[in-house]
């Protein structure tokens, strides 16, 4: 929700940026340890189509200077103070209530505001973080380190906390760990050591009322697959997405299934682009509930899960007959069932493959295929779920479906885009 700020602010201490039409609800990205506002890259485009995007650097990261820390002969910091500057944020672009997304510590922040003022959040997104980042001895080592050393001795070492093996090569890891040395001050990255390790949020998870996602890599050795289960333990009604092939950067490993789960979270707890100040608002927002709220989340969760190319090209092929159809299919399928938050994105798909194997149901098979690699199925996982549907729906079902799969996957592996298109003559127009 946005307002006009009641006098005109001073310009914010931390360097931001705004993506996404002005009257758009808005959504503060916060990032990680050693990276800058460019870690949401990947998922940046496709959020700023529906949302007021804002990101932000931590201090002595990206463009954000370490003295807007308080002066101190050894700057240091902590998560509320860090909590501090986006709200400071938010007034100065007279944002009252707001869905925060953050990855590790920037999540860190997101749940510290929304323990303590959840009057400003309306949704919340917690991505590889945790609600104790290990032994506080830990990262008061490391924050001497590199007072005394520089960040060179940690940069050596970030690519195997931030990636798989697999992934640690790309140029995507190979730049992410290079900015750490170009674009990190090591008083900046000491200070945000220190916020790490007197950082403790486990007794005041049960505080957070807003709607929460919790997603997690299962290869992530920085925050393990349990602390994302403590956080979704302990946070009222939260919903938890593991993904495999992911270690801490999860949002650059694996950018599609990341952005498909918040899509799909922020679409079925929308919050209103204007209303009054923040002070007024219910510290809940209510599920989507009318029919055109359904539709818009039906939408973001279509687009999410089967592309932007595919629903583009159904919507263009429409017809005085389908609307009605692609309206309800919208509305209800996607809208009331596959925003729900009590199954995941790939259990959905896990269940979705099977009905079509058994039903026949080829074109929406191959369809819902390349969907469930989007939703962060991996392949391997894939054939389990086929195999499975030899024993309950017969060894032909299967052995066709096998071989749709077979060919799809091949052509992922060749080319695994986030947005791959489909074959015209595969897949109906849902």
């Amino acid at each position: 929700m946005t307002h006009p700020p009641a006098d005109p602010p001073a310009d914010p201490p931390v360097h931001h940026t705004v993506d996404g039409p002005q009257d758009a609800p808005p959504l503060i990205l916060g990032p990680s340890l050693g990276t800058s506002l460019s870690l949401w890259d990947p998922q940046l485009p496709a959020l700023a189509r529906q949302y007021r995007v804002i990101r932000w650097d931590l201090p002595g990261h990206g463009g954000t200077p370490t003295d807007v820390l308080a002066a101190a002969p050894t700057p240091t910091t902590t998560v509320p103070e860090l909590a501090g500057l986006v709200l400071g944020l938010a007034d100065s672009l007279g944002i009252g209530r707001f869905a925060y997304a953050g990855v590790s510590l920037g999540g860190a922040v997101g749940a510290w505001l929304a323990a303590h003022h959840p009057e400003r959040i309306a949704s919340l997104a917690l991505i590889c973080s945790s609600a104790r980042f290990g032994e506080p001895a830990a990262w008061h080592e490391r924050a001497a380190l590199v007072r005394e050393a520089g960040l060179g001795p940690v940069a050596d070492t970030t690519a195997g906390r931030w990636f798989t093996p697999a992934f640690a090569g790309s140029p995507q890891a190979t730049a992410l760990v290079d900015a750490v040395r170009r674009t990190v001050a090591p008083a900046g990255y000491a200070a945000c050591c220190d916020a790490l390790a007197a950082y403790d949020l486990r007794a005041e998870l049960p505080r957070i009322t807003a709607p929460t996602l919790v997603v997690a890599g299962r290869s992530d050795p920085a925050t393990p697959p349990a602390h994302a289960r403590e956080l979704a333990d302990g946070i009222p009604d939260a919903s938890l997405v593991e993904l495999s092939g992911a270690a801490h950067l999860a949002g650059v490993e694996r950018p599609a299934p990341v952005l498909a789960a918040l899509l799909g979270h922020l679409a079925a707890h929308p919050a209103d682009a204007s209303g009054p100040p923040a002070a007024d608002v219910p510290a809940t927002d209510a599920p989507a509930s009318d029919d055109r709220s359904r539709h818009a989340a039906g939408t973001a969760v279509r687009r999410a899960v089967l592309g932007d190319a595919h629903v583009d090209r159904s919507i263009a092929r429409t017809s005085a007959l389908t609307e009605v159809f692609q309206d309800f299919i919208t509305r209800y399928a996607w809208g009331e069932i596959w925003t729900r938050p009590g199954l995941s994105r790939q259990t959905r798909s896990c269940i979705t493959l099977t009905a079509l194997v058994a039903g026949g149901h080829h074109d929406e098979l191959a369809m819902h295929l390349r969907a469930a690699l989007r939703n962060g199925l991996t392949p391997q996982e894939i054939q389990e779920v086929l195999l499975q549907t030899a024993v309950y729906c017969g060894v032909p079902a299967a052995n066709t479906a096998f071989a749709l799969a077979d060919r799809i996957i091949a052509a992922h592996l060749d080319d695994p885009a986030p947005y791959p298109a489909p074959h015209p003559a595969e897949g109906t127009e849902k």
